[in-house]
């Protein structure tokens, strides 16, 4: 890399992003509209007196760059289980100290995303999205991308 390199991390990638990092910081403030950082904050109301906020949303990505979908079902009359569901989206419930989280799949109200329903993020409905109650166990070291979405109120 060329002159004003700050960074030696073994990526050239890396350290020019970090320098264009760097750049543009000391141009501009460098807020997000929608962010991980920005959602948690909205979250802790660090940015508005009072909210009902509870969640903030998560997108994965597999190291293969495409998105995680999660599938799950709930018990319906006399023991048998409903029709298995599925997510893009997920509320991020527990982290362990092996990196192992529990998530629960997040559902527009009435929203029937079954196996076929959805090919990648962009088919799941966001308006109104709701916990379900249906978690999974993931190897959070199996993601190499998360997205944030805005927070909002899962629990109504």
């Amino acid at each position: 890399m060329g002159c004003g390199k700050n960074y030696d991390t073994g990526s050239c990638v890396a350290d020019i992003l970090k320098d264009i990092v760097d750049a543009q910081n000391d141009i501009v403030e460098n807020c997000c509209d929608t962010s991980c950082e920005q959602s948690i904050n909205d979250l802790l109301c660090k940015n508005e007196i009072s909210n009902d906020l509870d969640t903030v949303p998560v997108i994965l990505y597999c190291k293969d760059c495409k998105p995680f979908k999660g599938f799950g079902t709930t018990k319906g009359h006399h023991n048998k289980l409903n029709p298995i569901l599925s997510s893009f989206v997920f509320r991020v419930k527990k982290v362990d100290k092996n990196n192992c989280a529990i998530l629960e799949l997040l559902l527009s109200d009435g929203e029937n995303c079954t196996f076929d329903h959805m090919k990648d993020p962009t088919d799941q409905n966001t308006e109104d999205l709701e916990a379900t109650g249906i978690c999974i166990t993931v190897d959070l070291d199996c993601f190499c991308h998360v997205t944030c979405l805005p927070a909002i109120r899962a629990f109504h």
